[in-house]
Order: C-alpha cells, then sequence, then structure tokens
C-alpha cells in the first residue's frame, strides 16, 4: 500500500515487513489465523488504515482470495470495516482506531450466550452434583468477566479522551 505525504519520515520498507510478520505471529499466537492476522497487521502500519485488496495482496505477496478470506474473518471479528470507493465498486478494508474497543465489546453477547447455556447445564445436570458446582463455577466467572470487561471499557473511554482528546 502506497503512502503518500510530504512531512513523514521515510519508512524503511523492510523494517515495517518485519514488524508486520512479528506482530502477525503474536496475533497467531494468541489464536487469530494467520492470514487475518497478517492482513490487520499490514492495515495497523498503514498511515490511512486502509486498503484494497489489490494493496494488500501486494504487500503481503497474497492472492485476492486470501485477502478476502482474511478480511471475511476480519470483519466478522469487528476488527475492519468495508467501505465502498467513492465512484467505484472496489471495495477498501479498514482499521479504526477503537477496533479493539469494538471488537471487546461485540464479545459481551458471546459471553451472554454462554452464560445462557451455562444456566441450562447446571439445570440440567443439578447445582449440587461435581459437574453442576463445575458449570456453576464456570457461570459466575463469565458473569464476573462481564460485569468487569463494562468497567474497563468505561475507563479506557476516559483514559482515551484524557491522553489522545475526543474524536
Amino acid at each position: 500500500m502506497t503512502e503518500e505525504g510530504a512531512g513523514r519520515p521515510e519508512r524503511d520498507p523492510e523494517a515495517v515487513s518485519r514488524f508486520v510478520e512479528h506482530f502477525a505471529a503474536q496475533l497467531v499466537a494468541a489464536g487469530m489465523p494467520r492470514m487475518p492476522a497478517r492482513v490487520f497487521a499490514a492495515l495497523l502500519v498503514s498511515d490511512t488504515g486502509a486498503g484494497s485488496s489489490a494493496e494488500l495482496g501486494e504487500t503481503l505477496r497474497i492472492s485476492p482470495a486470501a485477502v478476502s478470506g482474511a478480511v471475511r474473518y476480519l470483519d466478522q471479528q469487528h476488527l475492519v470495516s468495508r467501505e465502498r470507493e467513492p465512484g467505484s465498486r472496489r471495495e477498501r478494508y479498514r482499521v479504526h482506531g477503537d477496533q479493539w474497543y469494538e471488537a471487546l465489546t461485540n464479545r459481551e453477547a458471546v459471553i451472554r450466550r454462554w452464560q445462557d447455556a451455562l444456566r441450562e447445564g447446571v439445570a440440567s445436570v443439578g447445582p449440587d452434583s461435581p459437574a453442576g458446582r463445575r458449570l456453576g463455577e464456570t457461570l459466575a466467572f463469565f458473569e464476573f468477566v462481564e460485569k468487569e470487561i463494562e468497567t474497563i471499557m468505561e475507563r479506557w473511554r476516559a483514559h482515551r479522551d484524557e491522553t489522545f482528546g475526543r474524536d
């Protein structure tokens, strides 16, 4: 992805490429599939935070199909958004400054579904059985996490505003 603009320091393309691969490897180690991790890292290092399928493919030396599959995964995880280029049918993919916030916030719905399933499990095996106690403890953990996420997100918004200013 080409980056234009005067006044920006020159980048070492090899250093940027090494960072993309290193950060992608960290994301893979945390459970993200390899291609989405590479595409996400490439978008993060782009000054615009966006790129087309062709640009991403060229930057990462991967096929358009690989970019498409990666973007589909990242979109489902709320880590990128799709945009139409004005006057074109081409799509651009964008990361936003709040992508981590959005991704974590969207996990709350998943946590709530797990809680519902765990409640059903506790009821089905009995709360006083060994399995019921284990499921109950797991349920209590997710209830705790859900409350803590809300608190953390409030603290993050205040910290972000103080550190980076309001949008």
